[in-house]
């Protein structure tokens, strides 16, 4: 078995820890932060400063993927966030009957949930599993190398070796700077620009209801603005608004007022906010974010051994899909998985890349194109023709017709890749017939018009 080193305390770097732990390897995690998430959801949701992890208070989606690897790898910790208050939602809670049963969708369930929910149902099971040791408060400071190989860390209280490190650090970590400074080849990083900013705002539905409406869909956009509505655990639930970083009514929604107005203007909005919740937060912004492939290889090979990235640190998506978490638990327990397989050694190394290449990349690549599409659209303003209007016209249909919905969902949690459930003859038939019927089908026809949405922004 391995000496693991783990960079980071976030949901990567606790998930790789205790995977590996279970695996009967021996963990040491290095976090910079002091504090571990406890079960005080509220207060450390909503009162712990925590600048390394910005989107720490951004809603989250943890999508069938990721709750397989809970229910299958760590099935305490799937349990504990129930405990906590979190709710599952099948895809097909959306029709009034569901469709009868295929194998296979038992994994289109969403766990829904706060950050704050999973971190915390992790650290207690870290803190309970034996052969980790958690160094909260000790941020790793630097790499040790060996030549061209990692074999350690080192932190305010020392060097520490291992057979294996794992950078959980994010997207913000040192690890490109380390490993300049010891001499590596820098690593090829692949970076999109999303061109999208975010201002969300939490809520608590009033006592004795604890379920928000089931319609209507919970995400509406159309040519310069969207609205999505993010049901978590214990009644909270997040409404957010999304537009261009470019657009000129960005700051007016930073404004709780002006923000709960734009939002009503769309039907998910309406449905929640009308129902009398309590504000638990101010308006939330986020911009500038950015889809970040990183791995530590390039076309030569790997740039270093003994080093492997998980989560952000390697994989980082916009959260429009709700990727993120999935391909994290993914990572992690490849790396628990494979750890004890001579883990200092380039073909580990290249063993890992290619993995992560025909594993992660895939849907890092559909991440990118999906919002390259709404950031063309909300830039531009221009309604969606050609492939656009058939994408739009899938998830339209899928609302109303179950088995073009099994398709949709076998993609949105990661189940099935989209060049394959959605070339399927069948599910292009359907959709084909459904816009027949619709010759004016224009997508999103609902919500403000931009008229009547520069009325709400301007105060």
């Amino acid at each position: 078995m391995a000496h693991v080193l783990v960079i980071g305390g976030g949901i990567g770097g606790q998930a790789t820890a205790l995977l590996a732990a279970r695996r009967g390897h021996t963990v040491e995690l290095f976090e910079r932060d002091s504090r571990a998430p406890g079960t005080a959801l509220d207060r450390d949701f909503f009162g712990w400063r925590r600048p390394t992890v910005p989107q720490a208070t951004q809603p989250h989606a943890l999508l069938g993927a990721a709750r397989a690897v809970l229910r299958g790898e760590l099935p305490d910790v799937h349990s504990e966030m129930l405990r906590l208050g979190a709710r599952e939602r099948h895809e097909f809670d959306w029709f009034d009957e569901r469709p009868p049963a295929r194998p296979g969708d038992e994994d289109l369930v969403m766990i829904q949930a706060r950050r704050i929910v999973l971190e915390s149902a992790l650290a207690g099971a870290l803190r309970a599993q034996p052969g980790v040791v958690a160094r909260y408060g000790e941020p790793v400071e630097g790499l040790r190398f060996e030549g061209n190989r990692v074999t350690g860390v080192t932190s305010p209280t020392g060097a520490y070796e291992g057979d294996l490190v794992v950078d959980a650090g994010g997207r913000r970590g040192a690890t490109e700077r380390w490993l300049a400074a010891a001499g590596c080849r820098p690593p090829l990083v692949e970076r999109h620009r999303t061109g999208l900013a975010y201002f969300c705002r939490w809520y608590r539905l009033p006592e004795g209801l604890d379920q928000g409406p089931r319609r209507p869909w919970a995400i509406a956009g159309g040519t310069f603005a969207g609205c999505a509505v993010f049901p978590a655990d214990n009644r909270v639930f997040a409404v957010t608004l999304f537009v261009h970083t470019g657009d000129t009514t960005r700051s007016a929604l930073r404004d709780p007022a002006v923000f709960e107005a734009a939002a009503r203007a769309f039907p998910p909005g309406e449905a929640w906010l009308r129902l009398g919740a309590e504000p638990l937060s101010d308006v939330l912004a986020t911009a500038s974010l950015d889809n970040r492939w990183s791995p530590l290889s390039d076309g030569r090979g790997p740039v270093v051994s003994g080093l492997v990235p998980v989560g952000d640190a390697i994989t980082h998506t916009n959260p429009t899909l709700g990727q993120g978490t999935s391909l994290t638990l993914w990572a992690a327990n490849r790396v628990a998985r494979t750890a004890h397989r001579d883990p200092g050694s380039d073909g580990y190394a290249a063993g890992y890349h290619a993995w992560a290449v025909r594993t992660l990349k895939p849907w890092f690549d559909y991440q990118v194109v999906a919002d390259t599409a709404i950031g063309e659209r909300f830039a531009t303003r221009a309604g969606r023709t050609g492939t656009a209007l058939e994408v739009a016209a899938l998830f339209d249909c899928a609302l109303e017709d179950p088995e073009v919905m099994r398709a949709r969902a076998r993609v949105r949690h990661l189940v099935e890749p989209p060049e394959r459930a959605y070339a399927d003859p069948a599910i292009r038939a359907r959709v084909a017939r459904w816009l027949a019927h619709r010759p004016d089908y224009v997508p999103n026809p609902v919500g403000p018009d931009r008229g009547r949405w520069e009325e709400l922004t301007s105060g």
